[in-house]
């Protein structure tokens, strides 16, 4: 199919990533294919100040769309028989504290009550908190020490040196620990490195040469465009520079990188069955209540509603000055991916714009008539 960059026929979709752009973000690129056929486009800067637009084909971080790939790939360990997904996780990690109600199913669905990492945010408002990261308090501590390295172990047991948010299997709340379990989970019963496992199982039955497991690495493969966190030191704003960093700070949770062609053929596979038999991906895309609206989560999955009520399969992210929409309908058929730069802070300044460039994309791709 041909490719329709820069709002050739389609200029609705370039005005909105221009409009996108303009509510907050660095930079923007997006592509989506249905019933048209593919286009691809971008707005605003590939770095601030540079006037050049971020590249169509360029790699990003993909933060916690990561989860997807993760999930995706313990369950091909299931439809192998390394795993039983109702089994407890501590018969697979005997070395940690875990509580024996916590099963792997959980731990894919966040279900498991287990302390979030990166810090959890209490009913009344406090912070209880966890490592220094990218949109929290700690931001600016986190970007002096940047190149830091975190092992997966260290940051499992800080979570469970915490106390459970809830009986596992009894609530949902979003916890980063989780995929790192299921990375330690994927390491142990296969005796092999997690980016092995996933380029065996995913990257390359797929083609994808464009997706990355970082590990420790800071370097991010050209092209890409650039993020920045933003902070005040002294009375005196500083804005700087965070596309490289050490990302093992959230490894499995957050920490791929990759473009928009490779999610797009990802997420087109795992939806149409290529990845996993019918009743694992049944598994997969099974809504637990997560109490957001219209917005439940499987595994590894958020299961969507829009405005029309149609489902749509999603995951999003933001990490560091990345920020990641990954769309598709229940078949795979239809899909929209988009990736957002933009300058980080902790005060979390483009969450609201993030939320609305979501639901505004959504609307313009899955539920409006299709334009001719």
């Amino acid at each position: 199919m041909s490719i329709k960059a820069f709002g050739q026929d389609r200029p609705q979709l370039q005005t909105l990533i221009e409009e996108i752009v303009d509510s907050g973000f660095v930079g923007a690129s997006l592509r989506v294919h249905d019933e048209q056929g593919e286009w691809v486009g971008s707005a605003g800067e590939a770095e601030l100040g540079g006037g050049v637009r971020p590249p169509t084909d360029g790699h990003f971080r993909i933060a916690s769309n990561t989860k997807t790939f993760t999930a995706a790939l313990v369950l091909q360990l299931v439809g192998e028989g390394w795993i039983a997904l109702d089994s407890p996780m501590v018969d697979y990690l005997p070395e940690f504290d875990l509580d024996e109600r916590i099963t792997v199913r959980m731990v894919l669905q966040h279900t498991s009550g287990v302390f979030n990492f990166t810090g959890e945010l209490n009913e009344d408002g406090t912070i209880v908190a966890g490592i220094p990261a990218p949109g929290t308090p700690w931001g600016q501590e986190w970007v002096e020490n940047r190149f830091k390295t975190f092992r997966p172990q260290e940051l499992v047991e800080l979570a469970l040196s915490k106390r459970l948010r809830f009986e596992p299997g009894t609530g949902w709340s979003y916890s980063n620990t989780n995929y790192v379990l299921a990375r330690l989970l994927i390491e142990r019963v296969t005796g092999r490195s997690f980016p092995e496992e996933m380029q065996r199982l995913i990257l390359g039955p797929l083609g994808l040469s464009g997706t990355v497991t970082p590990e420790t690495s800071p370097e991010i493969p050209e092209p890409h465009a650039h993020a920045y966190y933003r902070y005040e030191e002294a009375g005196q704003e500083k804005t700087v520079d965070i596309t490289r960093h050490n990302p093992s700070w959230n490894p499995c949770g957050g920490d791929m990188i990759s473009t928009t062609q490779d999610l797009a053929t990802f997420m087109s596979a795992l939806m149409s069955g290529k990845l996993l038999p019918p009743s694992l991906l049944a598994e997969m895309c099974t809504p637990y209540p997560t109490g957001i609206p219209n917005m439940d989560y499987g595994l590894g999955v958020f299961v969507a509603t829009t405005a029309d009520g149609d489902t749509v399969i999603t995951h999003n992210g933001g990490h560091a000055g990345y920020a990641t929409l990954m769309y598709s309908t229940p078949d795979g058929a239809k899909t929209m991916i988009a990736s957002l730069t933009c300058v980080d802070d902790s005060a979390m300044s483009v969450a609201l714009p993030f939320q609305q460039a979501q639901q505004r994309l959504v609307n313009e791709v899955f539920c409006r008539p299709v334009h001719s």
